[in-house]
Parts: C-alpha cells; sequence; structure tokens
C-alpha cells in the first residue's frame, strides 16, 4: 500500500519510525510540508520524495492513504481535501481544534467513503485492552466511579514556541494536547458522563493563553461518579493514572500497567511500565503503540472495516472537554447531550 505524510514537525518522529518498522506492509511514497526547510530535518530513507504542495498528494492515484501530522488548526482543511480525493487518513490528535471542526471532519470523511483514524495510541497498550476485555465480558460488573489523573509537567520553554498553548493553533492547552489521550482511553473504558462540572486555569508556573491546570467532576448516567485532574504543572511529571471501582472489583491502569482485583479473588495483572512523556521532554515515549494504531488502519483499509480508533470515537474525548471548558467559563455545571 502507497502511503504519503503531511508534516515533518517534532510529532513526527514516532510515526516515521512506525513506517519504517512496517515496511513490508507499505510504501512511503511521499513527504509534504509546508516549508523546504522543515523536510530538510527529516532523517528520510533514499528515494522518497518531498515537496511543498498537497496536490502532489492529491494528484497521485496510487497513494491510499495519508497520515496528516501537522498542527491541529490545519487539521479539518487537509483531511477534508484529502477525503474528497479518495484518501483514506489517519490524523494526529485533536481532530482540530473546535468541535465543531471535528464534527465536520467526520462527516466528510463518512461521506467520501474513506477511513478516519486518529491517534490516540493509550487504547492500544496491552494493559488497556485487557481492560476493555474484563469491563465488556462483565468480569467487574457496573461501575461505581472513576478517576483520571494526568498530572505532568512541562517547562516554559515548551509554551515559548509560536502557537503553541493557544487558542488558535491548538484549541486548548492541558486538555487538548495532553489529557486528550487518557480522557480518550477513560471514555472508552466507561462510556460518556452526561453531565460535568469543572474548574480550568493558568497556573503561576506558565506564561501562556490557555489553561494548564484542571479539575472536573463527572456524572455517569448510572449515577457512577468520576473526576479528572489534569495539569502541566507538576515537577517533574507523573505517569498517568486512571483507576475505576466496579461491583465486582476495582481496576488500575498507570503507566503502561494493568492492576485488577476481583471480589471472587481473582488478581489480574497485564502490560509492562513505559514511560510516557510526561516529564520536560514530551518524545520520551516509544513508539510501539503508534506503530499499533498504524498497523491497525492498514488493516482496516484492507478489509473495509473500521479502524480500532475512528474519527467519530475520538469525537467523544472533545466533546467532554468543550464541556469541561463550558462548565470552567459559565462556573455552573454542564450537561452532555447524548
Amino acid at each position: 500500500m502507497r502511503l504519503a505524510v503531511v508534516g515533518a514537525g517534532q510529532a513526527c518522529a514516532p510515526h516515521l519510525q512506525s513506517l519504517k518498522d512496517l515496511d513490508s506492509e507499505l510504501e512511503l511514497a511521499c513527504v509534504v510540508a509546508r516549508k523546504a526547510s522543515k523536510l530538510a530535518t527529516l532523517n528520510l530513507p533514499a528515494g522518497i520524495r518531498t515537496s511543498i504542495r498537497l496536490e502532489d498528494i492529491l494528484e497521485d492515484t496510487t497513494i491510499r492513504a495519508v497520515l496528516v501530522l501537522t498542527p491541529p488548526n490545519t487539521h479539518a482543511d487537509i483531511v477534508e481535501r484529502l477525503a474528497r480525493a479518495g484518501k483514506h487518513v489517519l490524523v494526529e490528535k485533536p481532530l482540530d481544534v473546535s468541535l465543531a471542526k471535528a464534527q465536520q471532519m467526520v462527516d466528510i470523511c463518512e461521506q467520501s467513503g474513506v477511513k478516519l483514524a486518529v491517534m490516540l495510541q493509550h487504547r492500544m497498550r496491552d494493559a488497556s485492552l485487557a481492560l476493555a476485555r474484563l469491563i465488556r465480558d462483565g468480569s467487574l460488573g457496573q461501575l461505581l466511579s472513576a478517576s483520571a489523573s494526568i498530572r505532568w509537567w512541562r517547562p516554559q520553554s515548551y509554551y515559548d514556541e509560536p502557537g503553541r498553548g493557544t487558542m488558535a493553533r491548538d484549541g486548548g492547552g492541558v486538555l487538548m494536547t495532553q489529557a486528550i489521550h487518557t480522557i480518550d482511553l477513560l471514555l472508552s473504558l466507561t462510556g460518556m458522563p452526561d453531565r460535568v462540572m469543572a474548574m480550568a486555569g493558568t497556573s503561576a508556573t506558565h506564561r501562556m493563553e490557555c489553561e494548564d491546570t484542571v479539575a472536573a467532576v463527572l456524572r455517569y448516567p448510572n449515577g457512577a461518579i468520576g473526576h479528572i485532574d489534569a495539569t502541566t504543572a507538576a515537577w517533574p511529571g507523573f505517569p498517568e493514572r486512571i483507576a475505576l471501582n466496579f461491583t465486582l472489583g476495582s481496576a488500575t491502569l498507570e503507566a503502561g500497567e494493568l492492576h485488577a482485583e476481583l471480589i471472587d479473588g481473582r488478581k489480574i495483572q497485564a502490560g509492562l511500565k513505559q514511560a510516557t512523556g510526561s516529564g520536560a521532554n514530551p518524545m520520551a515515549f516509544d513508539h510501539a503503540f503508534h506503530r499499533a494504531v498504524l498497523q491497525d488502519f492498514l488493516a482496516a483499509i484492507r478489509s473495509d472495516s473500521e479502524p480500532a480508533v475512528t474519527g467519530r470515537s475520538a469525537l467523544q474525548a472533545q466533546r467532554l472537554i468543550a464541556a469541561i471548558m463550558e462548565s470552567s467559563q459559565r462556573g455552573a455545571a454542564v450537561s452532555i447531550a447524548s
């Protein structure tokens, strides 16, 4: 399968390594970026075509799939053009800077009959998959409470990059850029809450437009209560953690490991401890789960099935983030439509 990449920024590294790992399944045909100087910094295999024109991908009928790795505020326009040209798309998170644009992307891809997958790779971790199976087969019973803690660290130099942490480029701060991975995983396990009460703000640690600290209380349709605690002002940065309590047991996901204890006496462990990019170096993580999302995307194209992380499922995290920020701005609880 011939595949192309759009974007040549920091986010490219794990994707390009994943493409290299999967070279028996695909052929990297072209890499496009807005600036030739960015393309020159990439360590590409010999013979890979580079260009500053998206049209070189749009017009090449042999290219079936495209990875979009550009800043969030560019996603909707690029993905729409690719979809209308019949290209399947795997896009970096978030879908786009606003819920409306994200919804538009999903709708256009569905109307165009192309796959839209999103790089929310935490769902593909071994521990996450094991917990999803326990929940799906009823081993844990009914959800009672849930918590997600994302206590990361980013230095001010991280936010000094032009556009970073702004509404215009990123669509938000800690929620849209860091916590979205854990929020997406949480929702894939628990489903959507129907009500949220939240507070968000920027701590004294950072000079930035958007929020770097958030606390939110969630209520689920069955009465379960949850909370989200997210920040990039927690030195030196800690592994993200999801803890779920059920009628038949409890489960915790932390740094790629699952620990579950059931009332019937079973103790279940899965996954391996891993770096998560929670500290000053945002790229300090293994690319294995980027590779898993990419491989699943390729398989979905070949079998004409749904990817594991569809654009429509990724909308849920952005819907919740939008509700959290609305609640903080209004100083009141917000209902989330089903």
